[in-house]
């Protein structure tokens, strides 16, 4: 399912995670020649791609984001 970017931040090993508008993070790594995306590595270049649409394969699976887990059922 295609979701929009609305942030970035640093997972614990210091690679760059897309926040997604559905709550999910996906992993941007730029790691040649496997993956490239030259653009994680500027501020810029991350500014440039909020609001760019995406797969999130979690939603694909129906997978409630990491916070829904953290909170009491009711």
């Amino acid at each position: 399912m295609e979701r929009s970017i609305v942030g970035f931040r640093r997972d614990e090993e210091g690679h760059w995670v897309a926040e997604l508008d559905c709550g999910h993070g996906q992993h941007v790594r730029h790691d040649p020649p496997w993956q490239s995306r030259p653009w994680t590595q500027s501020e810029a270049g991350r500014a440039a791609m909020i609001g760019a649409r995406v797969n999130c394969l979690k939603c694909d699976r129906n997978e409630p984001p990491a916070e829904w887990a953290s909170q009491p059922a009711r």
